[in-house]
């Protein structure tokens, strides 16, 4: 980690809470919004969420899954995200969420009309918006983290740190 947390402070609450109280708490409301008000389906937020996680190199993210009325994706989804090109797992969806966010993160520009094609045949365009502002959270505070090296220190409750 490249911050100074002060002995005994969580490094995610100090430097998302104390350091930049008046950007990091707004940051932090907008992060944790995004899982509470999301209205898409559990298998595409988590194939666009992952894949942003496996660009960005986030531990943290990587180890995360979202919960949702007692469920989660199976163990072996964070690998279907990798392969989403070819994975038999997924539905168009879900395979779209993970292109989506890949694309977003990494080749913006070239979101050509065809690829929006495909897009509204299976989103609405609250859903696209919605998926658009999640994975814009998921780049930038994912990447904040793992950049800062905050993703090195904070652990999922059950694993271990020092990863």
């Amino acid at each position: 980690m490249i911050i100074d947390v002060p002995e005994g402070k969580d490094p995610i609450g100090y430097v998302w809470g104390e350091m930049v109280p008046g950007i990091g708490v707004a940051a932090s409301n907008f992060s944790l919004s995004v899982y509470s008000h999301s209205t898409l389906g559990l298998r595409e937020f988590e194939a666009a969420r992952l894949r942003i996680a496996q660009i960005n190199g986030c531990l943290f993210c990587m180890d995360w899954r979202t919960e949702r009325d007692g469920a989660k994706v199976e163990p072996e989804f964070a690998d279907a995200v990798t392969q989403w090109r070819t994975t038999d797992a997924f539905d168009e969806r879900t395979r779209l969420a993970a292109e989506y966010a890949e694309r977003y993160a990494i080749d913006h520009h070239n979101l050509d009309e065809a690829f929006w094609k495909r897009m509204f045949a299976h989103y609405s365009q609250a859903e696209v918006v919605e998926l658009s502002m999640s994975i814009g959270s998921w780049l930038a505070f994912g990447r904040l983290n793992h950049v800062l090296g905050l993703d090195s220190v904070c652990v999922l409750p059950g694993h271990s740190a020092g990863r």
